[in-house]
């Protein structure tokens, strides 16, 4: 049965991508149930999937019922069967927010288009997360790729532009990963990743593994928006509709540094990754640089949403010091930070969606007794902002001690100041905001006056916005809470048993 949920995580929203169009012909206000119903087979399936690897083990499920390495397989474990759950909820929560906001921001003629290019976004990434084939992964790759231009493409103004800049990067970013699949195919004979995994070893030293290795490294890269070929991430996150940037600004870079973890921890040995290629040390240098870029680049923004997009890129940076560093530790906290990044970075861009929604602004400077007009979203995102600097019990606390705990040991002090020095920079950030939001004296123009006394409306976004808001800062401090349980019962088994 396990079997045929993970194939269902893909083959559903795929197929159901395909009728979005004619449903929206029909009858366009159906678009929207339909994509929230289908979205949440593929959260049901993902738990079933991570439920079965937590008491059974690994599995794998074969396309067609063709073997390996000739056949496509499927190959489900304990790290993907994790992202695969984080990657289906977060699709759901979007979802179930959209609806407005669509409405709000796009003509009515492309809200079919919109839920169609959604569902194959969502499908690329369960696809990339959930593949145990090195070119399948390309293939889905391209389908999320291909579907997020499209969804950028119709944003505010400049969102064109900033599409087709991202078109051309990302298009290099996947040439890179795609010669890398090309090399190993001449070397090896093999695109399966558990096939590559037992025949690599005996060729570490081949010239041809060297480049292939080198072209899956730079591609990634690009693919994540690690600094310095962060490039096109700010424009294209900042300029896409809200439940887009919703969307990839949690995902596209955390999907990423998942199949930057599988290839070169699993696919590839560690101590080819670490001992015999300087990358782990290139990389590290350039998450320190990405952490600090993001955090001085945030700080210039008056937009609130172009700050956040900058703090994914120093967040992307998180993630890979804990590659980086290359020991338990390290890695833990990299993996436990996907899930907590992906929930904070959700949380937060739903809250500047809907605070666009009801007030048409996205400047800080304007947000004066938001708090009061906004309570709830605002209470959320304060939530979310402490556990961005790393207070406890929210989740960002425990999984920067584990980065932390990551770089002490491989004795990366550097490394350390960097994450240490990033939660002051989130301080200041998220305060400035907070204080504009409960603390600045309300303009007379801004209020109501009675008998001397600003009075300010409660104008919460729509129930369909708050609930997925008030979900994730939920989430944010359960997450917390049970951090332990989660390294104990999950992440410790995705660190490879060689760390």
């Amino acid at each position: 049965m396990a079997e045929q949920l993970a194939a269902l995580i893909i083959v559903v929203p795929l197929l159901a991508s395909l009728l979005v169009p004619v449903i929206g012909w029909w009858q366009k206000k159906l678009c929207y149930p339909w994509v929230v119903a289908v979205l949440v087979v593929p959260l049901i399936c993902s738990l079933g999937v991570l439920n079965t690897v937590m008491t059974t083990g690994k599995f794998s499920y074969r396309l067609g019922g063709w073997a390996p390495p000739w056949g496509i397989e499927y190959a489900i474990d304990h790290l993907n069967a994790f992202v695969l759950v984080i990657v289906a909820f977060i699709s759901l929560m979007v979802a179930i927010y959209s609806k407005k906001s669509v409405e709000k921001e796009l003509k009515k003629e492309k809200i079919a288009s919109f839920y169609t290019l959604f569902l194959l976004l969502v499908t690329g990434l369960l696809g990339m997360v959930i593949t145990g084939d090195a070119f399948n992964l390309f293939v889905f790759l391209e389908i999320s790729s291909l579907s997020c231009y499209a969804l950028i493409a119709i944003g505010e103004e400049g969102a064109p532009m900033a599409a087709f800049n991202y078109i051309i990067i990302g298009t290099i970013g996947a040439c890179f990963y795609l010669l890398g699949v090309g090399y190993l195919y001449i070397a090896t004979g093999s695109l399966n990743m558990a096939d590559l995994a037992s025949i690599l070893p005996a060729l570490y030293h081949s010239k041809v593994i060297l480049v292939g290795f080198a072209f899956f490294t730079v591609g990634l890269v690009i693919k994540g928006g690690l600094f310095p070929l962060h490039t096109w991430l700010p424009d294209s996150y900042c300029t896409a509709p809200s439940a887009v940037s919703a969307l990839i600004a949690p995902l596209m870079t955390k999907v990423a540094a998942y199949v930057m973890i599988r290839l070169m921890f699993t696919v590839f040995q560690p101590q080819f990754s670490v001992d015999m290629m300087p990358v782990m040390s290139i990389l590290g240098w350039l998450a320190v640089f990405a952490i600090i870029f993001g955090g001085i680049k945030a700080l210039a923004q008056t937009d609130i949403k172009r700050m956040l997009v900058y703090i994914v890129v120093a967040e992307v940076g998180y993630i890979v010091i804990g590659v980086s560093v290359a020991n338990r530790m390290g890695l833990t906290g990299a993996i436990l930070h996907i899930m907590n990044d992906a929930v904070m970075m959700a949380c937060l861009f739903l809250v500047v969606g809907a605070i666009f929604y009801k007030t048409g602004t996205r400047d800080i400077s304007e947000f004066r007794h938001l708090n009061k007009k906004m309570p709830f979203t605002m209470a959320a995102f304060t939530i979310t902002a402490l556990s961005m600097v790393g207070i406890p019990p929210a989740c960002g606390f425990f999984s920067k001690w584990y980065l932390i705990l990551g770089t002490i040991e491989a004795g990366q002090w550097v490394h350390a100041a960097a994450l240490l020095c990033s939660s002051l920079i989130n301080a200041v950030l998220f305060f400035r905001v907070i204080e504009c939001a409960y603390l600045k004296p309300m303009e007379p123009a801004n209020a109501h006056d009675a008998g001397g006394i600003h009075i300010v409306q409660r104008d919460e976004a729509p129930l369909t916005m708050l609930i997925p808001i008030i979900i994730m800062a939920i989430l944010v401090i359960v997450l917390g809470i049970f951090s332990g349980n989660i390294i104990s019962s999950i992440i410790q088994f995705a660190v490879p048993a060689s760390f």
